[in-house]
């Protein structure tokens, strides 16, 4: 597994905090303010502190049936879409509030997984999120139930926070519950109940001992062990904590040891050359001059046009291409920002004309270095 401490992931750059219901809406009472303020307390003091955080949370449904005056949540989809746009007003009113009372910006991102299954909508995603984190600004996300149909509904914000930690490669996921952590056995039944202080994501062994759903929620300790072996492929850790413990997300960063860490098994740079190494198909050549090459090599850099002397193959924006150097070998590989159309128009020109060549500008390289894995020489991939 890989290898970090308490102290080393409490000083982690960049945090994903998710809130389930029960915590949010104080087991369906309504929202509980109090406890809001004092999250997001915490979280501005991380942010102050110059860590990046993203929020993902749930509540909409169980803000919405409190409104509504609803003592059961509705089976039927129609009904839970409509009272999730209920619910969904005030519940990011009262996040956007608790942040303003420390001078910091929110976003209000609603997502559904078919934004997540398409590659040019991953990208989009991924990029907003980004420019949102470099602004300053806290992005509050959550599913969008109203519009989400079964086929697509991610189904629980353990797994959208997942995604979201995916999409960020951020280094911590923080998943608050109504419980301390993961047990051997349902704490709620057996008194003796030991906590799990730290385990592998995707360990079939913690998943054997995961509890069943609660009332409000609609994933249970089953949903989050899945979730951390999601978040994990990007190289996340993920901590399940008890959201009531108090200044639970201060201790956190102080290196406390509270609920139950799981940890992935490999780096976030390995997870990542992993995944655009060998799990997505190339779908085009981009041939890159000697100073591009450099720029990729030696400085760290994004792909700019200017440094496409050729394109080959047939692709879209977010599919993956490999850059080949002079030689015809291959450099790097990533993700592209523009369609093969294009990249054809696009060869050799500096960045400030794109616009100018295509009446728009997405993005001012054609892969970004967030998106760009370099191919060591002598390896190949797949």
């Amino acid at each position: 597994m890989f290898s970090k401490t308490r102290e080393q992931l409490g000083a982690a750059h960049r945090w994903v905090v998710k809130i389930g219901s029960a915590m949010i809406t104080n087991d369906g009472q309504g929202l509980d303010n109090f406890s809001i303020d004092a999250w997001v307390g915490q979280m501005a003091e991380l942010h102050r502190s110059g860590r990046e955080v993203l929020l993902v949370t749930s509540g909409a449904i169980a803000e919405g049936m409190r409104r509504l005056g609803w003592s059961q949540r509705p089976a039927a989809l129609a009904e839970l879409q409509a009272v999730a746009a209920v619910g969904q007003m005030g519940l990011v009113q009262a996040w956007e509030s608790a942040f303003a009372r420390h001078g910091i910006q929110t976003a209000q991102i609603l997502l559904t997984h078919e934004d997540a299954a398409d590659r040019q909508r991953y990208l989009n995603i991924r990029n907003t999120l980004r420019t949102l984190l470099r602004l300053r600004v806290v992005p509050v996300i959550n599913e969008n139930d109203t519009v989400a149909f079964e086929e697509i509904r991610f189904g629980d914000n353990d797994t959208l926070g997942a995604l979201v930690a995916n999409l960020v490669e951020a280094e911590l996921y923080i998943i608050l519950t109504d419980q301390q952590g993961l047990y051997d056995k349902n704490p709620r039944d057996y008194p003796d109940a030991r906590l799990i202080h730290e385990g592998k994501a995707g360990d079939t062994a913690l998943e054997a001992m995961a509890n069943g759903a609660g009332n409000l929620g609609s994933g249970g300790m089953l949903t989050k062990l899945h979730a951390a072996a999601r978040a994990a492929r990007s190289g996340a850790f993920t901590l399940l904590a008890w959201g009531r413990e108090p200044e639970v997300l201060r201790r956190v960063a102080a290196g406390a040891e509270l609920g139950t860490l799981l940890r992935p098994s490999q780096s976030p740079l390995g997870a990542r050359k992993q995944w655009l190494a060998v799990q997505l198909q190339i779908k085009g050549r981009l041939h890159l001059d000697g100073g591009a090459v450099r720029a990729l090599r030696a400085d760290g850099k994004s792909l700019l046009p200017v440094g496409v002397t050729a394109v080959e193959g047939r692709f879209d924006r977010g599919d993956l291409v490999a850059c080949l150097d002079p030689a015809g070998d291959e450099v790097a590989r990533g993700l592209v920002n523009y369609s093969t159309e294009q990249a054809l128009g696009l060869i050799g020109k500096t960045t400030h004309r794109i616009e100018a060549l295509l009446g728009h500008i997405d993005d001012p390289e054609l892969i970004h270095r967030d998106n760009l894995v370099l191919v060591m020489a002598g390896v190949r991939f797949g």
